[in-house]
């Protein structure tokens, strides 16, 4: 019988990319002048979270987060989380209340409307192309250099096999901390695979847990491959602890 829902999961996915362009449309004068400077941030990202309430809500998606500790106003994270769907940004921007920027794939600039103001607010990395990675991670330096937070999902990208629970991590998330002395933030997307991930005719409305973790500081740490890979495995262990699924 599962043939039934078929049409009705159609009709909601599509729903999905019109709730991504309608509340953009509407947004476009603030976001034409916030995004034109980088000292508006802070706004622009005030804008991103309403945004990202509007889509979650829109699709019938209740968030739940545990906070288990607190980000402080004015200091720089780096928030990794698990990536298993393409609701992963509009979660991560409602569990973070205090602003960051995404180091995210390029290809998301090319969805229209939605591309532009993406590329004009995130770091954009085409993961294939070395350069591309390189200028990312100098454009993260720089960002990071100012007190802004950065966000990065250390998979990489979402697997292509859904039994995949959590990927291999890329180790440049680790470097970053270290060099700047900021704690890592690990971040639990329970629900975002089941309820909504990239098989077209899966999922459903529903809660959406998710779960940020205590901090693992660097203070004091200096770089060196160990100091990553206890880095790496300790992100890995806190963010697979939430993982039921």
């Amino acid at each position: 019988m599962k043939w039934i829902k078929i049409p009705f999961v159609i009709l909601w996915r599509l729903w999905f990319y019109l709730l991504i362009i309608l509340p953009i449309i509407v947004m476009i004068p603030p976001l034409l002048v916030t995004t034109a400077k980088e000292k508006h941030y802070k706004y622009v990202y005030s804008i991103a979270r309403l945004w990202a309430k509007i889509v979650l809500y829109g699709m019938g998606f209740f968030p739940k987060v545990t906070y288990k500790t607190e980000l402080q106003k004015g200091k720089s994270y780096l928030l990794t989380a698990n990536h298993t769907s393409m609701i992963d940004i509009m979660m991560m921007l409602y569990v973070s209340k205090t602003p960051f920027v995404f180091i995210g794939k390029k290809e998301l600039a090319r969805f229209p409307i939605f591309g532009f103001f993406y590329k004009r607010s995130c770091i954009l990395v085409d993961r294939k192309n070395a350069q591309s990675r390189k200028n990312a991670f100098l454009e993260a330096q720089r960002r990071l250099s100012q007190g802004t937070s950065i966000c990065i999902f250390p998979e990489g990208g979402v697997p292509d096999d859904v039994s995949i629970k959590l990927d291999r991590f890329k180790k440049g998330a680790f470097r970053l901390a270290v060099e700047h002395q900021i704690p890592i933030v690990p971040i639990s997307f329970v629900d975002n695979k089941t309820r909504f991930r990239y098989d077209f005719l899966s999922g459903g409305p529903g809660v959406l847990r998710a779960v940020m973790h205590p901090l693992i500081k660097t203070d004091g740490l200096t770089l060196n491959l160990e100091t990553k890979k206890t880095l790496e495995a300790k992100t890995r262990e806190a963010i697979e602890s939430s993982l039921i699924w």
